[in-house]
């Protein structure tokens, strides 16, 4: 139950990443922008986002994971009512920036947090808890877009009281963001954390409660806390420095992050609506798609939870490189088939069926391998000492990554959207090779185990 209340953050992450979906081409209508301008304000949260992450580690450091969380549920709400309630495109994308700080604390904090509460033996399935909430945050964002899409009309253009419907798309968002205050209320402080501002006796209920075990084991586990944070100063980002400008280890976890966006994964999450649309199927058609295609995740999310504490981190990352490669490459090759009839491209039964077949099977590779293991790996691998800046850092790389994905595509779609979807498969491919000579296995360890 402390892993499902921390993991709403995770939620809300999801809802507010792809709520943006169902309202794509109605913004761009409502403003009258072109292609480029349209990326930047979805992809605008992405840049929020790396602000988010790199400062958490920080601010988690200092203030604590629980005071962390509730900074971050005042963000979502806040930004919520502010992107409802745009003047022009510019305060929209400025409120988008600060709902990205949100996303970006609680995509750091969450993972941190779950992963030092959580006993060795449960951590891997506790944690992907996180990606859990985030792929439930993503199906309801997309559930909410098309009921109100559909009393609305089936069209997100259009009226629904007193504002459009892709208005009220993004002030739902303040439902679970108001939730995830509450329960930051009543959840306890991470114990590694309690440890690090001496407070022992605290630190020692809350192991008592989570870890179980006698008197002499909560203090043996304190001691190990004590003696892996190895410094009673908060870790610094100059403490991630190594030989090659940073440690190995963080390293790695940046390549993670990066290869976890690089993929293409978001641009099913922000535009799958839009691309639908683009090879001809209509739009309260295309918001259905967006839903069925956020149910696989969930499907992909529910596998992966059954299997990393089974199987491992490592192989299901190799599983799901490999099945990305070969269902982004025939995603691809059924977008190739794309007819133009007047300005409107068209895809025939058969080939839309094998995108929508590729596509979906992508997502369900991806949801049972890529997304949750990097966020329980985030969580896990890096030394306790410098565990929550290297975690920002791992995190806003990640960001960065999706960003850059989120704003080409846009423009990679009106190029050559066959092209854009090889682009994807190649960067799949990558990630295998990465994965079989650079990532090491951390199933069954403590965290206290982690030395880098």
């Amino acid at each position: 139950m402390i892993a499902a209340a921390a993991a709403m953050g995770g939620f809300l992450f999801g809802y507010d990443s792809a709520v943006i979906n169902g309202a794509v081409d109605a913004i761009q209508q409502r403003f009258e922008v072109d292609s480029a301008v349209l990326g930047l304000t979805v992809a605008s949260t992405l840049l929020g986002s790396v602000v988010g992450a790199a400062i958490t580690g920080w601010l988690a450091d200092r203030r604590g994971r629980i005071s962390t969380m509730r900074i971050a549920g005042v963000l979502f709400a806040v930004s919520a009512l502010g992107m409802a309630l745009p003047f022009s495109i510019w305060d929209l994308t400025a409120w988008r920036v600060l709902s990205g700080v949100a996303i970006g604390i609680a995509s750091v904090v969450a993972p941190t947090y779950i992963a030092e509460v959580s006993p060795a033996a449960y951590r891997g399935r506790l944690a992907s808890m996180q990606q859990l909430a985030i792929v439930l945050g993503i199906a309801a964002s997309q559930l909410v877009n098309f009921l109100l899409a559909s009393l609305a009309g089936g069209s997100a253009h259009n009226m629904l009281g007193p504002i459009q419907a892709w208005q009220w798309m993004l002030a739902a968002e303040l439902v679970p963001a108001l939730v995830y205050l509450l329960v930051s209320l009543v959840i306890p402080e991470s114990p590694r954390f309690l440890v690090r501002a001496g407070r022992a006796d605290e630190a020692r209920d809350v192991l008592s409660r989570v870890e179980g075990g006698g008197d002499r084991q909560v203090t043996r586990r304190i001691s190990e806390i004590r003696e892996a944070l190895g410094s009673e100063k908060p870790a610094r980002l100059r403490d991630l420095r190594g030989r090659f400008g940073l440690l190995p280890i963080v390293w790695i976890g940046m390549a993670l992050s990066a290869f976890q966006q690089l993929v293409g994964i978001n641009v099913i999450f922000y535009y799958s609506s839009s691309l639908w649309q683009s090879v001809g199927v209509p739009e309260e058609d295309s918001l259905l798609l967006s839903l069925f295609t956020s149910v696989i995740n969930i499907v992909g999310t529910f596998v992966a939870i059954l299997l990393v504490d089974r199987i491992g981190r490592r192989p299901l990352l190799l599983m799901g490189s490999a099945g990305m490669t070969v269902t982004l490459a025939a995603t691809a090759f059924a977008f190739s088939h794309a007819t133009v009839v007047g300005e409107e491209a068209q895809l025939s039964f058969g080939w839309g069926l094998v995108a929508l077949t590729g596509a979906s099977s992508f997502v369900l590779f991806y949801g049972l391998s890529w997304g949750v293991v990097v966020w329980v790996l985030l969580g896990e691998m890096f030394p306790l000492r410098f565990r929550a800046a290297a975690m920002g850092v791992a995190t806003a790389t990640q960001w960065l990554a999706n960003w850059l994905v989120t704003v080409s595509f846009p423009s990679l779609r009106d190029w050559n959207l066959t092209g854009s979807y090889l682009i994807y498969a190649a960067f799949a491919a990558v990630s295998f090779v990465f994965v079989w000579k650079y990532v090491q296995e951390t199933r069954g360890k403590t965290l206290e185990e982690m030395t880098g």
